[in-house]
This record gives C-alpha cells, structure tokens and sequence, in this order.
C-alpha cells in the first residue's frame, strides 16, 4: 500500500487559512444581515451595527480610536491609500515633494512611490540598509527637513523577516513634525502592533496575513493626519474612501486578529522556538545554505536562506512533490530571473539571490513537520547538488 504524502503548509507569509471560528462570524453577514450599512432601513442598520463592531474591536486591538480605522479591499490598497493620500495633500498645504523610504520596500510600496515620481513630482529617497536589511535611525534623523512630505518604512519584511526599529524611527518623525506610515502587513499578528507606542500616523494591514478573509485589509489614519482621498465617489468611511464596504469580510477580519491576539504571545514564543530549529537544521545539513535577514530582529515564524550554487524553483518543486509548501525569496518570472530587490539591497548578488528560500511557519505547524521539512531539504538539495556538471 502505497504511503500517503504529507501536507506541511510553511508557506505562512504568502497566505493563511481561514479559521473556523472566522468564516462562522462572517456567514449570517452573507445570509441575514446582508443590507447595505449605509441604508436606513433596518436591514442596513443591522450591517452598520456589524461594520461599526468590527472597526472598534480592530481600533482597540492596536490601541487606536475607531474613527481612525479606514476598510480597504487589501494591503496594497492600504499602502497605496496611505503613500497617495497623505503625500499628495502634504504637497498640497506645505510645498513638500520629498518621500523618505527604504529600498527593501514591498512593491506596493515601490511602485507607488515611483508613480508619484512620475505624475506629479516627488523626489524619493532611500534610507540604506545594513547587510541584514536593517534601517539605522540615525540615517533617517540626518535625512529629515520642511521639505519631507512622508516617511514610510515597512515594520517587518517580507523576504527575509527582519524587522525594523519603528518606535525608534516614529520618535525621529514626530519631532521633525513629519508623517510616518508603516506597511504592517506582514508584521499583523506576529508582533506587537500600538500605533502609539510605534509613533506611526498611518498603518498598513492585509486579513489574509493572519487567518482572515482574503479581499479586505485596514488603513489606520491618525486623526488629524493630512490626507486627501485615494478612491472616490462617495461618503464611505467618513469621506476617506468610496465603495461600499465588504461587511461579511470585514467582520471575518476582526475576529481573526482578535482570534489570533488572544494568545500572541505564548504562541509567538513557541514558533520562534520551532524556526530557530528549523533554521539549525538547514544551516547544519544544508551545504552552502545561509541564513538572511537579522539574526535576532526578525519574525517569530520566519526563516530565510540562500542556498549558495542553487536555483529555488528545482528545490521549491521537489520540496512540494514531497509534501513541504515554502516559496522563494526571490522574484523570479516563467522565462526570465530577476534578482530581489530586498537582497540585491542587502549587498547579496547573482547568482547567490537566486538559491533563495523562505518557510515561514503557522499556528499549526509541529516540531515534527519542522523536522520532516529539514530532511527532505537536505535530500533535494545533496541530490541536486550531486547532478551540477563539473567546471
């Protein structure tokens, strides 16, 4: 009888699945409290109570007010919302065209800073960073003048996990009197989000990273922040963004980052337990593998690696045909490479960029998986290695 291969989802920062508990809050907003929020009637009263419900136990979990909480369609959104926004109407009051960033920015990021280049002006500057991928506070102090419209810098990183000293850069923003914003997505639920304690006037965040809906993330906007609406036609969100909102998923995605902060920390504590196995095993078994990302300033859940003298597709296949999901660190298209932007940035070239690895582990990943993982890493790897021609 043949043996049935495992699943062993390490794939955790990509996407999550939807938790029970989460697609049973949204269901009776699909089937019975189905009005539209903005109506009078009492169908729509109804999905304005859930709407409101959901916007204030969002707005109390990252110690904000619920006025602050803007529903958007996703991460992407947010970020672009918030970049859009809060530049356009800072150049707007103050004459400001400059946008201080980092180059190990998620694309929506980067491409929304390039367009805003483009259209109407700005200059970008990056921030550098250390081999690790790390922003230094005093580079962004030295930066900083009446000239600066925005500084966004991502709180943790999406490729190889380091996390970036927020609260430090947020007090460096505040007394310059300059807008801070931070794509949060990957960040959400894996490590401690207090808008005031991290100093931010804006925060991006995506429900799909933290076992809610996908479709549907949050923009917190600081009261009084300047910003001038990125999607229009309506009075939606107190004027800040049009549409009607998705209150089904909306709802899922508060219960899901309630669901998921409950027991944060012991949980958090666990997984880094788990990756820092995973990553001892890689790094002992695994010829030419080394680890990116800081060391220590990095996602509970999230390991990343070169493999030196390899491509990632050959592993990623051969890992998935024996039952491990993970995802490359590296953006890389059918037909043609492209080295990362993020380890380009970190002073890693081709062709080690492309050799590279990420896991990233979940609430219901187990030492055993995390050891079944390992093996058949050593195992695909020694074997492609053994087929390289000889130079």
């Amino acid at each position: 009888m043949q043996r049935e291969r495992p699943s062993i989802y390490l794939d955790h920062s990509a996407t999550t699945p939807v938790w029970p508990e989460v697609l049973e809050a949204m269901q009776p907003y699909f089937l019975e409290c189905y009005g539209n929020p903005s109506s009078i009637h009492g169908a729509g009263r109804r999905a304005h109570a859930g709407l409101q419900s959901a916007r204030a136990r969002i707005a109390e979990l990252i110690d904000a007010s619920p006025r602050e909480i803007v529903f958007t369609g996703c991460g992407s959104e947010s970020n672009n919302a918030a970049l859009r926004g809060i530049g356009l109407a800072r150049k707007a009051q103050t004459g400001a065209n400059r946008i201080i960033t980092s180059p190990v920015e998620h694309h929506a990021i980067l491409e929304t800073l390039e367009d805003l280049k483009e259209l109407h002006g700005f200059a970008i500057e990056m921030l550098p960073v250390d081999s690790h991928g790390l922003v230094h506070a005093d580079d962004l102090a030295s930066r900083l003048g009446e000239d600066v419209a925005l500084v966004s810098v991502m709180y943790a990183n999406n490729e190889v996990g380091t996390v970036q000293p927020l609260a430090q850069l947020g007090e460096i923003c505040r007394r310059h009197a300059v807008p801070f914003h931070s794509d949060a997505v990957q960040a959400m639920g894996k490590l401690p989000v207090n808008v005031d304690h991290l100093g931010v006037d804006a925060l991006s965040a995506s429900a799909h990273k933290f076992h809610g809906p996908k479709g549907v993330g949050f923009l917190y906007l600081r009261q009084n922040t300047p910003y001038r609406p990125f999607l229009t036609g309506g009075g939606h969100e107190g004027g800040r963004r049009a549409g009607t909102e998705n209150v089904p998923l909306i709802v899922g995605m508060a219960t899901a980052l309630e669901h998921n902060l409950q027991h944060a920390q012991a949980d958090w504590e666990r997984m880094a337990a788990l990756r820092d196995r995973l990553a001892e095993g890689v790094l002992t078994r695994v010829e030419g593998a080394c680890l990116t990302g800081h060391p220590s300033r990095r996602l509970p859940h999230h390991a990343s690696f070169i493999l030196r003298g390899l491509e990632a597709e050959p592993v990623l296949i051969g890992l998935d045909m024996a039952g491990v999901m993970a995802s490359s660190g590296s953006a890389c298209t059918s037909g043609a490479q492209q080295p990362s932007h993020v380890l380009s940035s970190m002073g890693i070239h081709p062709p080690d960029s492309y050799g590279a690895l990420r896991f990233s582990l979940g609430h219901g990943t187990r030492e055993a998986d995390v050891r079944f993982a390992v093996e058949r890493l050593a195992d695909i790897t020694a074997r492609l290695q053994g087929a390289r021609p000889i130079v």
